[in-house]
Formats: C-alpha cells, sequence, structure tokens
C-alpha cells in the first residue's frame, strides 16, 4: 500500500469523519495528532454529526478551532494532558447535512470514516437491513425524493451521490464501530440501501469507486463528566468544555484496502495487516462481551461503575470463566490457532476494567444489549454447541442480560436504558410472559437460528437461576 502524499505546495488530503463523539477524539484523531506532531501534516481530519446531538460539543470544538484535551488514565492512575488539534474542520449540522455532504464531495477528502455505535447499522442476525426501524424506512423514501437522510446508510448515500456527480473519484469508507466485520457490512447494507432507493448507476460506481476495509478499534473512552473539566482546567489552566478522558490503552488495527491513498498510520502505532480476523474476534469476544457481563451483573448487585464490579470476586469470576472456559477453546484451535495469547489478554482487559479512574458507568457499557447479544455472544453459543461442547459459562451472560431486562420491564432499574435495536413492545412480552426465559431463549432477534432450539432453552435455565441464586447471595452494595 502506498500512501498519498500531496506536494507541499498542495493542501492536504482530508479523512471526513461523521460521529464527532469521544471515542472518535480519543482514538482516531489522536493517531492523527501523532502524525502532525511528527512533521507529517499530509492528512487532516474534518467532522461532524448526522444528527443534531452533542450540539454543545460541537458549539465547544468549533470555538476552539476543532481543539481539545484528553485526559488520559493508566491502570496506576496516572494521568496526563494532550492537547489535540488535529480536527483542523468541525461542520455544524444542518437539516439537509450540506456542510457534511460539501465536505465529503471535496476531490482532496480521500477517506470517510465514522462511528454511530452498532445498533446504528439496523442489520438483522442475516446482515440484511431490518426496515421495521421507522428512521431506516424513512431514510429510503427521504433519498428516493433526494432529500436528507438520518441514518449512516441515509448520509453516505449523500455523500456519495454528489461524489459521483462530482466526478470527486474513489474513497474509501472506514467502519470505527464494534461490529464484526465492520467493513464487508456496512458495504453489504449500503448496497442494500442504494438497492431500496433505486439508483442503480450510483450503486455501479460505489462498487468500483470505495473500498471498505474492516477495521478493530479499542480504547475505553467513558463519557465525559464535569469533573474532566475540572480537572483539565486545574492541570493546563484551560477552561475546555470539549474535555475528555479515556484509558492510556489504545490499539487499532485495520486492513490495508485503500481507494485513494491514507495517512501513514503504521509509523504511529497502527498495526496495518492483510486480514483483522483474529484481531476483532479477540476483542469482541474477550472484552466486549466481557465489559457487558460486567455492567449487567454488576447493576443487578447495585454497582454503578464497570471497576467496582471487575473488582467484586465475583463478577470478575464470572467474566474469568465466560472467557476461560467457553471462549478461547473456540478462537484458539488446533486447525486455526490464535496468533493472539488470548489468555494473556484476558488478564489486560480485566485489569483495564478494574481501573478506578476510569470511571466508566454500567449504565453506558450496558445499552444495547439486543446488538450486543447476537453480535458479541450469540458465536460463542453456536460454536460450542456446533462442537458438542458445553455453554454453562457462555449463557451466565444473557441470563445476566434477561435478569437486567426483568428490572427494566419492572421499572427498578437504576438508570435509563438505552437499546437502539430492542422493540420495547417486544421486550416488555418477554419479561410478562409466563415462562420469561422461555420467551427469552425463543427471541430470533437475539439468538438466530438457535432461538427456541432445546439445548439454548436448557442452558438459559440453568443460567438464569444461577443468576437468581448469584443476586440472591450477593452482599448488598452500600451507598457510597
Amino acid at each position: 500500500m502506498t500512501t498519498a502524499s500531496p506536494s507541499s505546495a498542495e493542501a492536504p488530503f482530508v479523512m471526513l469523519h461523521l460521529g464527532l463523539g469521544a471515542f472518535h477524539r480519543a482514538h482516531q484523531a489522536v493517531y492523527q495528532q501523532a502524525l502532525h506532531d511528527a512533521g507529517d501534516r499530509r492528512w487532516v481530519l474534518a467532522g461532524g454529526n448526522i444528527r443534531p446531538d452533542g450540539a454543545d460539543t460541537i458549539g465547544a470544538l468549533q470555538a476552539a478551532g476543532g481543539a481539545y484535551t484528553l485526559e488520559t488514565v493508566s491502570p496506576a492512575g496516572e494521568r496526563v494532558y494532550q492537547r489535540i488539534s488535529a480536527i483542523t474542520r468541525v461542520i455544524g449540522w444542518d437539516a439537509q447535512l450540506q456542510g457534511l455532504v460539501t465536505a465529503g464531495a471535496d476531490p482532496l477528502t480521500r477517506i470517510v470514516s465514522f462511528t454511530v455505535t452498532e445498533a446504528g447499522y439496523y442489520l438483522d442476525a442475516d446482515h440484511q437491513l431490518d426496515l421495521n426501524f421507522a428512521d431506516l424506512a424513512a431514510d429510503v423514501e427521504a433519498l428516493k425524493a433526494n432529500k436528507a437522510g438520518t441514518t449512516i446508510y441515509g448520509a453516505l448515500t449523500q455523500i456519495l451521490r454528489a461524489r459521483m456527480q462530482q466526478a470527486s473519484g474513489p474513497v474509501t469508507l472506514l467502519n470505527c464501530d464494534n461490529l464484526r466485520h465492520n467493513g464487508d457490512r456496512v458495504r453489504s447494507g449500503l448496497l442494500q440501501f442504494i438497492d431500496l432507493i433505486g439508483d442503480s448507476a450510483l450503486r455501479e460506481w460505489v462498487e468500483v469507486c470505495t473500498t471498505c476495509p474492516n477495521a478493530m478499534v479499542d480504547r475505553i473512552t467513558p463519557r465525559a463528566t464535569p469533573a474532566v473539566r475540572e480537572r483539565v482546567l486545574a492541570a493546563t489552566g484551560v477552561d475546555d468544555a470539549a474535555a475528555l478522558m479515556g484509558e492510556s490503552f489504545i490499539q487499532w488495527v485495520i486492513e490495508d484496502r485503500f481507494a485513494a491513498g491514507r495517512p501513514a498510520w503504521e509509523t504511529v502505532g497502527v498495526e496495518m495487516v492483510s486480514s483483522v480476523d483474529a484481531y476483532e474476534e479477540a476483542k469482541i469476544r474477550l472484552l466486549n462481551a466481557t465489559h457487558s457481563c460486567i455492567a449487567w451483573a454488576g447493576t443487578l448487585v447495585g454497582h454503578t461503575y464497570i471497576h467496582e464490579g471487575t473488582q467484586d470476586a465475583a463478577i470478575r469470576q464470572l467474566a474469568f470463566d465466560y472467557v476461560t472456559n467457553d471462549t478461547i477453546p473456540v478462537l484458539d484451535t488446533p486447525a486455526k490457532p490464535s496468533p493472539i495469547d488470548l489468555a494473556k489478554y484476558r488478564d489486560v482487559v480485566l485489569d483495564r476494567f478494574a481501573n478506578p479512574a476510569i470511571a466508566d458507568t454500567n449504565q453506558r457499557v450496558a445499552m444495547d444489549g439486543f446488538s450486543k447479544i447476537p453480535g458479541f455472544i450469540a458465536p460463542t453459543l453456536r460454536e460450542r454447541l456446533a462442537a458438542g461442547a458445553s455453554i454453562a459459562s457462555v449463557a451466565m451472560l444473557p441470563a445476566l442480560f434477561l435478569a437486567y431486562l426483568q428490572r427494566w420491564h419492572a421499572g427498578t432499574l437504576p438508570h435509563v436504558y438505552h437499546d437502539q435495536a430492542m422493540d420495547p413492545a417486544v421486550a416488555h412480552a418477554i419479561c410478562g410472559a409466563a415462562d420469561p426465559v422461555a420467551a427469552f431463549a425463543a427471541d430470533t432477534v437475539l439468538f438466530g437460528e438457535l432461538a427456541g432450539t432445546p439445548a439454548l432453552l436448557a442452558a438459559l435455565q440453568g443460567a438464569s437461576a444461577r443468576v437468581a441464586s448469584f443476586v440472591a447471595s450477593h452482599s448488598p452494595v452500600t451507598a457510597r
């Protein structure tokens, strides 16, 4: 792969990012900042949101010319402050997304990246677009009429239409979300969306002029709190309304398939590879699924933060057993050994989650269970069952989510639950059924082809009984 390099007399190339939330600013922007700090300014970042959320942050970034302060915290509690100025253009939201479309259609824009969370891709268990989501169905009608959309597919379609019409050249679409085979899946979803709107010319252009490399991203980045802003002010003297924090660990692995060049990321620690599969599976199953396990279990026994649950011996053991007993055996086999030391990776993950300085909330990590079970957990269930092996340890995770969901159903969760992929009526029906475990086990959104099978039902019945015992026997958490 040859990285694109404008001459010194030319303007830099642009990576346009859709979704200027905390994760992008603590991850992709940090790698770009490292290039700038090393004197390589051949690429810059621009970005904005496809929905009118985060207006205060966008306003603060615009006022500071895109700059902000990042606080990183190590497991030992060491705090480091860094000024990030790699985002050189912050695009305000408008209902027609005209600012983003104009930026995305510029010939100097060679990469369009995005972070919208897993549920924002509206893909069912068979990787098909689910038009039961009203906003996705509305976007299909809007784009048929050449109007603006509100989903990632609507936004990308507008940008790519403009690029095609203006002959702006090829572009890479780079997914930065925790979605298995994220590049392949967004490409499939996008092409399905374009087919639904009947734009055959655009489909042909997208197939020829875009690439969608798979990527794995990793850095714990909690929602910013007023305390972060206060610490930044005390440490740097800058009152930064866009300040945020993240852990010291950071990783980005990308398949080197770019349509029109890329920054020299390999010089600042990004792993450019031919296949991201092994890294992706380790991240999704050992980190993401474990994160959710700790959040659901911690909430059930009264914890507020991830580090509290990770430091709780019983909860840590649940997570350890899930990885050790059921997940590592399907990711590291004699026929297909993993290139990663998975036991070491497990231990590093748990140490990261135990970091009290991160103060990541169960509420944030527990969200979107209706996407996380099929994406993070069901593959291990399927592979263990296909091998004729026990699923006792992995079944604890969906059982914990069911118990968590029953608290939501009863209105006794200590926080508001967000789940873009959940149909609230269906979730209430599961929890209100005569046999909630059987209703849960029969849900095809969650379990796909395993739904309703005797093996899954038996495992979830046993796991649900163990979850009830775990919650009942757990010492109550005192107020903090």
